[in-house]
């Protein structure tokens, strides 16, 4: 048994020798196979005629009209330009091109590359690992801390506007959140517990419903069952504190749905302006749990202490969990930079600032504000309204485009009440890409900016949203290439048209020079080798 594994990393080291050998060597393969066949067509030149086919190829293609001409390039023209659209249309919707795609997927084996499927840890819930990695931890997906009400919210939006603000994707996470979360210990379900497990499986909003009250048939004190009824069937904010309470007083010790009920019932208060209630609530909620700061029960707070205009109190949140060894958010971020931003966005100037320089004030607040830019880079566009906004989805991708919304929609009024503060951001946000090294995925006070946000951000945000991308991907070379074959053959349709004789001359002339160094290739071998060397290849 010692002697195979002691003897595996040997053959890996062979394999992986070969293949790269094999990579190596396959440019000069391809040069020494092009090579080959140049001298496989001047040794059968003879045998098979090659002479006498291409002159009566010639004397064909005299024989053939200008219309011919004309719609052999309007062909090639219409074809590929159906290719392009495709290919944009493939770029816009996945971010890649579709031959390119498929180019690499077939080619790469053959070049000795290998795939990385690995995707373990692209998406996880609020129950994972919460330390700061640069390729698990910052493309993992976390439960909104200021995700809204179906019921009363969301489900308004869409009796309104006639669209879905929730993807599937969006809304299958939070069911297994709700799973984990509330029915955690399998081997002790009740009846009601097993009910209440299925429900949050439904898809159907109506029959997670009627599983809910038919868990209270089963158990008047299923508190479950009274959040899944102020969640999804309550259409007030009102009504849905009516049943959180409810929940309250009949959810026992039971832990998780303890910290998720006062949770809520602050932020109903947050929402129907009792702010110092829902202030007190969250802080008690974060004195009795303290070991639960995954759940970022302190950005609740801090947006009500922002909605107060409490900035001392935002501040001293701010040193307890702006911390380098605490994972960042979009909130903790950009709260940081609005703080410094307002204390001097009220006398800052662009010209007086161009002028005399920046002062140490001045300074503080723009590095606040390229070090928010660098973790999100998606923020600043919706906080100055040049992207629309939509309700945040119940799910963020930290650094990605799910949590800018999530952030931009209940932060943009802060910012908005800070007098200059989105003067200085405008001013100031795009200095930021002139910071980070290049290529801008490096990063510079962040890790590297994860790749998997793109992919993610489509999955989380309704399909009518488009998707801000970050860094902006270049056009793929097929693009490019299929829009110039189509304006080139599009081009060539229209002069043989407009000018037929002239065209054939051009014509004649570019095949002629095309195959001079074939020709010339051929004379030079024939003085090179010795004749009677030819004809007995010839004769094999």
């Amino acid at each position: 048994m010692e002697d195979s594994t002691g003897s595996n990393p040997q053959s890996l080291g062979f394999t992986d020798k070969l293949k790269s050998w094999l990579s190596w060597s396959w440019t000069y393969v391809c040069f020494i196979w092009f090579g080959m066949v140049l001298i496989m067509i001047y040794v059968l030149w003879s045998p098979l005629k090659l002479q006498e086919t291409l002159t009566s190829a010639s004397v064909f293609l005299n024989t053939l009209t200008p219309k011919f001409y004309v719609a052999l390039t309007g062909t090639s023209s219409l074809i590929s330009g159906l290719i392009l659209i495709f290919e944009w249309w493939y770029f816009r919707k996945y971010g890649t091109s579709f031959i390119e795609q498929v180019s690499v997927s077939h080619l790469r084996p053959l070049l000795g590359g290998v795939e990385n499927s690995s995707t373990t840890g692209l998406f996880s819930s609020v129950n994972g690992d919460a330390e700061p990695r640069p390729s698990v931890s910052e493309c993992k997906v976390w439960r909104n801390p200021l995700n809204l009400f179906r019921g009363a919210e969301y489900n308004r939006y869409t009796w309104v506007t006639g669209k879905e603000p929730l993807t599937y994707y969006d809304m299958n996470l939070s069911a297994q959140d709700h799973q984990t979360f509330f029915t955690g210990d399998t081997q002790q379900l009740r009846p009601e517990d097993a009910v209440m497990q299925k429900a949050w499986r439904e898809r159907n909003p109506q029959a997670r419903i009627r599983a809910a009250y038919q868990a209270i048939e089963m158990n008047h004190e299923c508190a479950a069952a009274y959040v899944l009824l102020a969640e999804e069937e309550a259409t007030t904010i009102t009504e849905a504190e009516r049943l959180f309470k409810k929940a309250l007083s009949i959810a026992g010790k039971d832990i998780n749905l303890l910290v998720y009920i006062k949770r809520r019932l602050a932020m109903c208060a947050r929402k129907l302006g009792r702010i110092k209630e829902a202030v007190k609530m969250m802080r008690d909620l974060m004195k009795e749990f303290p070991l639960l700061g995954m759940l970022n029960i302190h950005e609740n707070l801090l947006e009500a202490l922002l909605e107060l205009q409490a900035y001392a109190d935002v501040q001293a949140v701010l040193a307890k969990y702006d911390d380098i060894s605490l994972p960042k958010s979009a909130t903790i971020c950009y709260t940081s930079a609005l703080l410094k931003a307002r204390a001097v966005s009220d006398k800052f100037s662009p010209e007086a600032a161009s002028r005399r320089g920046l002062s140490t004030a001045e300074m503080n607040a723009v590095e606040a504000i390229h070090r928010a830019v660098e973790f999100n880079p998606h923020v600043p566009k919706y906080l100055l309204e040049m992207k629309s906004l939509i309700l945040p989805p119940e799910h963020i991708l930290k650094r990605g485009d799910s949590e800018a919304v999530a952030y931009a929609f209940f932060h943009l009024q802060h910012w908005k009440r800070a007098e200059g503060a989105l003067n200085l951001l405008h001013c100031t946000w795009e200095g930021t890409f002139r910071i980070i090294p290049y290529p801008l995925e490096k990063g510079h006070l962040f890790y590297p900016y994860p790749g998997c946000t793109e992919t993610a951000d489509r999955e989380l945000l309704p399909s009518f949203h488009e998707v801000s991308v970050y860094p902006k991907k270049e056009l793929p070379f097929f693009i490019l290439f299929t829009a110039g074959l189509c304006s080139f053959t599009a081009m060539l349709a229209m002069l043989t048209h407009q000018f037929p004789e002239l065209m054939g001359v051009f014509a004649k002339a570019f095949f002629s020079t095309l195959f001079a160094p074939l020709g010339f290739f051929a004379d030079k071998m024939e003085s090179f080798m010795p004749s009677s060397f030819w004809h007995q290849l010839t004769q094999i």
